[in-house]
């Protein structure tokens, strides 16, 4: 792996083996900036705060040796990414502004790839996984993860079942704390659908009306213009002698008749004139028509007017003026269907209560298939754990899960009780220990010393490896507050766990130092920095005077040689052991 421009490396090369590495230095040397770099690489969040300064980017790059065939490998591959010989080359650059950028195999990708090839190759631990491990909502993640797919097949059908009940709850409240205002609703719907229906409106009923109403209403003067538009044309039958227009046009055209023979041109003159008389005679016929048809009736007129103000009104409520009634009776037909819904209600809350009184039966037998595969796996778990803790200088110590219910009159009916659910099941879990007999099992967050959570943590993890386990463990600094025996009995654990994976190690114990296969020290230079050369693998000479410096603090010291050859020697003799 390299590393540039990363907090106080300058540029860094370090070389992981397999086996067991570890990797000390002085505190404030960079041992942190070779864990954020391996989370970096496998998907971890990019702080422009990392960058170091002075420089545009971070670059992290790192080689990864994959089986053939591997979940990672094939993940890669989906990816568009190119192994070379078995190895996949990723990067991951992270600039001063905050922008991130990450490659696989040549190919240029999203970062969340890079967190799930993560997921199938390391394992990293640091005080802080400590922490979250005090947390019961982590205990009971851990305990599941354990558990394995006998627990992961029910828990699956529990959680499909809860997500409907959730969905049935909420909308069964929606419909019955609602149900005034649906009432109300339905009652004005019910309301505005009579007065519609009453009235009957025909579309475009409106204008027409509007027309008749006009009419009506001016029907004297409609019909005075008519008879003397008529008499204009085809003259007063009680003035004989008066003139009209069809009386003066017969005229001109007899005129131009005696000359027509004379002039073509005079000729269609006449024509003209005599389709203009016969225009006129229909004209006069019409105004005659009209005038006798038109009659001012007060009676229709008011029934008129009667009707437009019913028209009117349902406008108001249920329409606009622009459009007209075709939208009242739009509306109506809306309403129709939003009252069906409505008046449906009641029917559907008695359906949806019996849906959720059988999804609650339903999850209460889910849930208890749950608990028992939560029980089966704990007993074995705890079991595990407790021999591991024997291997880790805590001979005497107990681990156990507790299985709790909390009671809750809204939850399950489950083994005579009422108790309350979520997403996970009807449990809460939390981890005991016990140090040493006679103690009664406290939970870890309040019985367990730094030292003994530390083991703890580290006991879970080796029992998950023989379990589900992943190519590489990272853990950084989780032996702070041990020491003395203790420390060694972690050394030796670790030592073990790396026969069958690849352990890197951040530590400051020299007694967990020992065991490891290769040893990396994290140096700086003069001006405060990591260099190239400040990572580096350490041959047997280097290695006794870095113990040395981490037990006495002096790397020179005879006394310190003596005790790191000797703490060497034993780390040998009981690793092959």
């Amino acid at each position: 792996m390299r590393i540039r421009d990363l907090g106080v490396i300058d540029d860094a090369v370090v070389e992981l083996a397999p086996g067991f590495t570890v990797v000390t230095g002085e505190t404030g040397a960079g041992k942190t900036m070779v864990v954020t770099s391996l989370g970096l690489l496998l998907g971890g969040r990019a702080d422009p705060a990392l960058v170091r300064g002075g420089a545009e980017r971070a670059v992290v790059e790192g080689r990864l040796d994959l089986p053939a065939g591997s979940p990672a490998a094939v993940r890669a591959l989906e990816a568009g990414a190119e192994l070379d010989d078995g190895a996949l080359l990723i990067s991951r650059t992270v600039s001063a502004e905050g922008r991130s950028r990450a490659h696989v195999g040549g190919r240029s990708v999203p970062v969340g790839l890079l967190a799930e090839l993560g997921e199938d190759l390391i394992a990293v631990h640091g005080q802080s996984d400590q922490q979250r491990l005090l947390r019961p909502a982590r205990q009971r993640g851990a305990l599941d993860r354990y558990a394995g797919e006998a627990l992961a097949e029910p828990l699956a059908r529990y959680r499909a079942c809860y997500r409907r009940l959730r969905e049935v709850c909420g909308t069964l409240a929606e419909l019955t704390t609602q149900a005034r205002e649906r009432a109300q609703e339905a009652d004005l719907l019910r309301f505005g659908l009579e007065e519609v229906a009453a009235a009957e409106p025909v579309a475009g009923e409106e204008t027409e009306l509007a027309a008749e109403a006009e009419r009506l209403g001016h029907a004297d003067a409609l019909s005075s213009a008519a008879v003397l538009a008529h008499a204009a044309l085809a003259g007063d039958p009680a003035d004989p002698d008066s003139l009209d227009a069809g009386t003066l046009l017969g005229q001109a055209r007899r005129a131009l008749d005696g000359v027509r023979g004379h002039d073509e041109r005079l000729a269609t003159l006449a024509d003209r004139l005599a389709e203009v008389g016969y225009l006129f005679a229909d004209v006069a016929g019409d105004l005659a028509m009209y005038a006798d048809d038109l009659d001012a009736d007060p009676v229709r007129l008011a029934a008129v007017e009667e009707r437009r103000a019913v028209l009117a009104q349902l406008l108001r409520k249920y329409g606009s003026a622009e459009g007209g009634t075709a939208e009242v009776i739009a509306w109506a037909e809306q309403g129709a269907l939003r009252l069906a819904e409505l008046d449906g209600d009641d029917e559907r809350i008695e359906e949806l209560a019996a849906e959720e009184a059988e999804l609650r039966g339903e999850l209460a037998e889910l849930a208890a298939e749950v608990s028992a595969a939560r029980q089966a796996a704990a007993g074995r778990f705890a079991e595990a754990v407790s021999a591991e803790l024997t291997e880790l200088a805590m001979p005497h110590a107990r681990v156990t899960f507790e299985l709790t219910r909390i009671d809750d009159p809204d939850g399950l009916e489950l083994d005579g009780r009422t108790v309350g659910y979520g997403s996970h099941g009807v449990d809460e879990v939390e981890v005991l220990l016990a140090p040493h007999p006679g103690a009664a099992p406290r939970p870890i967050a309040k019985g367990a010393s730094g030292g003994e959570l530390s083991r703890v943590m580290l006991a879970v993890e080796v029992v998950f490896a023989a379990s589900d386990p992943v190519p590489t463990y990272l853990f950084d600094e989780v032996d702070a507050g041990v020491g003395g025996k203790a420390a060694v009995e972690i050394g030796r654990r670790l030592a073990k766990l790396a026969r069958s994976a690849q352990v890197v190690v951040v530590t400051h114990l020299p007694q967990v130092a020992a065991f490891a296969d290769r040893h990396l020290v994290v140096e700086k230079t003069n001006d405060g920095t990591v260099t190239r050369s400040g990572v580096k693998t350490l041959s047997d000479e280097e290695r006794v005077r870095e113990l040395s410096r981490m037990l006495a603090g002096l790397e020179d010291s005879e006394l310190g040689r003596a005790h790191a050859e000797e703490l060497l020697a034993a780390a040998r003799g009981a690793d092959r052991a």
